[in-house]
């Protein structure tokens, strides 16, 4: 397992090939990474789906409205919802999208970040300034390269677990 040297500011991510280790970003991106905290500490992210992933390119999860249902993935809401708080607005940053970055996904609006979320395959430098990088895979990336292709994929993997180091 990767050192984590920030407990509190990291995630571990249960796919289902393994543990996704990622360092939050705090002084990049404070209310990016406290949103994702929430949620991770109150559940809303077990067991959502990654509903689209594109070869070459990213890995998009995170909408806790559409993404976790028990009775089957509805695929032509999903992508669509967020969680119950409201949006957060951009935090742009030199932080480039690098393979393995997290970065926040949203609509037109740049302030409409919500729970969604991607994680890059590659470096995506056309991204830069465009979306919020709020954190970096540190050990674990070859199960995010695993992650079954689609949009949606049509039996799309998911996030198992997802907490923050400091209450695992």
């Amino acid at each position: 397992m990767a050192e984590i040297k920030d407990p509190e500011n990291t995630i571990l991510m249960e796919l289902k090939g393994g543990t996704v280790v990622i360092q939050l970003l705090p002084d990049v991106a404070p209310k990016h990474v406290e949103r994702m905290k929430e949620l991770a500490r109150s559940g809303q992210y077990d067991n959502v789906a990654f509903h689209r992933v594109i070869d070459g390119f990213m890995a998009q999860t995170g909408d806790v409205q559409h993404g976790d249902m028990e009775d089957g993935f509805n695929l032509s809401r999903a992508g669509t919802g967020g969680s119950d708080l409201p949006d957060v607005p951009a935090e742009f940053s030199k932080i480039p999208h690098a393979r393995g970055s997290l970065g926040a996904a949203r609509s037109m609006n740049p302030n409409s970040a919500n729970s969604q979320f991607f994680i890059n395959f590659k470096d995506n430098d056309f991204l830069n300034g465009q979306y919020t990088v709020y954190g970096q895979v540190i050990e674990g990336m070859e199960h995010v390269d695993a992650i079954t292709r689609g949009e949606p994929p049509a039996s799309p993997d998911r996030m198992i677990s997802v907490k923050v180091a400091a209450d695992a």
